[in-house]
């Protein structure tokens, strides 16, 4: 059968126009969408602007529906519904972005970081732990390292910590010396209660190591010593935490005064207590004073009425209080009363329990939020 050139000539030109026909449907439709994404999109941050977050999600969703490759959308709609408590869904938004083999380097990191997030928010720390360990080496690496001390920090892991804030304090984040004493702390803390000596004198050192000048190593040292029968070294402990940090040798300042008598060093206990008080008022060290001085009952009273009239506190007032009312002098009732005054007065207030907002005088509308009733007709001290 010949073949017929002149049809030949006749159908090529007719094939180049109906694939051009058909390309120009093609670009119109794409164009269609996405200029239809775009509308979507926009009409979502606008109502997520004006508050109104289930519309907002609904035109994200359709949004994504018209545009599916497109990465913003996702994490946009994955960072809503982490921000409405709805985890579940914001999960599986950033797992399917994790998915698609087309995502690039960059969008990965932030699609894994997300996920992390969801999982912190949601408490599966487990799993957080997991998706942020995946982001090291990334972008989010400085990030992810904090999140990770801070879940090792929440579920008391303290050599994973220690390890975490090492890494950190060595790549130049910040300093996390003072922190790393604390874990370490916490280390020969629990080596104590288990018994292993060793182990807790080895964490201390560490900790001294870490941060020579933190005041908690010092702190557990003194109370190690007193536990194992030496006052003395004690003493000695607690002297340089006194020197060095005298408002935590407060929390020791009974022991030290119990050290001082078990091993007959009374006199210099009462000259260093004494000389502390002058720098430091504060009503640990009054005790620590009757203490060393034994049952002298109008001494006691004297420095109680002193410091309330040159520091009133609550605690002071209490304590005079307690000791019997013919040992008061003749001001000390003029005292209380100026000490309870200036102790209560943060507490007569008026508190919004919408925002909290305080205020001396009753509001019917919340000068902070603006709500209405929000402010409950008792004062703080009262509620």
């Amino acid at each position: 059968m010949d073949f017929d050139l002149q049809w030949l000539l006749l159908g090529v030109p007719l094939a180049f126009a109906l694939g051009w026909i058909a390309s120009r449907f093609d670009l119109k439709q794409l164009k269609r969408e996405r200029q239809d994404a775009p509308r979507a999109y926009f009409k979502g941050l606008n109502l997520l602007l004006n508050e109104q977050q289930d519309k907002a999600i609904d035109a994200f969703i359709e949004a994504v529906q018209n545009d599916p490759d497109t990465a913003e959308l996702h994490f946009a709609l994955g960072n809503l519904f982490r921000r409405r408590g709805e985890f579940e869904r914001a999960v599986r938004v950033h797992e399917h972005l994790l998915g698609r083999s087309d995502l690039k380097a960059g969008d990965h990191a932030r699609a894994q970081r997300a996920l992390a997030q969801d999982f912190m928010k949601a408490g599966l720390f487990d799993r957080a732990e997991a998706a942020w360990h995946a982001l090291e080496g990334t972008p989010f690496d400085g990030e992810a390292r904090l999140a990770l001390l801070t879940l090792y920090e929440r579920s008391r892991d303290w050599p994973r910590a220690a390890e975490v804030a090492r890494q950190l304090e060595a790549q130049g984040t910040g300093s996390f010396a003072s922190r790393i004493a604390h874990y370490e702390c916490e280390l020969a803390e629990a080596a104590d209660a288990r018994g292993d000596a060793a182990a807790a004198e080895a964490a201390l050192e560490r900790a001294r190591q870490a941060a020579p000048q933190a005041p908690r190593p010092c702190l557990l040292a003194g109370q190690r010593l007193a536990r194992r029968n030496d006052p003395a070294g004690a003493m000695k402990a607690w002297d340089h935490l006194r020197t060095e940090h005298p408002a935590s040798f407060l929390l020791v300042a009974a022991d030290y005064a119990k050290a001082a008598l078990a091993c007959g060093r009374t006199d210099a206990a009462h000259a260093a207590v004494s000389e502390t008080l002058t720098r430091l008022p504060a009503v640990e060290l009054l005790q620590a004073l009757d203490i060393l001085e034994g049952d002298n009952p109008g001494v006691r009273v004297a420095r109680l009425l002193a410091q309330l009239q040159q520091h009133p506190s609550l605690t002071a007032a209490q304590q005079l209080l307690a000791q019997p009312p013919e040992t008061w002098p003749a001001d000390a009732l003029e005292a209380l009363r100026k000490a309870v005054a200036r102790s209560v007065a943060p507490l007569q207030r008026y508190r919004c329990a919408a925002c909290g907002f305080e205020a001396q005088h009753y509001f019917w509308q919340c000068p902070g939020c603006l709500t209405w009733d929000s402010y409950p007709p008792q004062r703080i001290d009262a509620l």
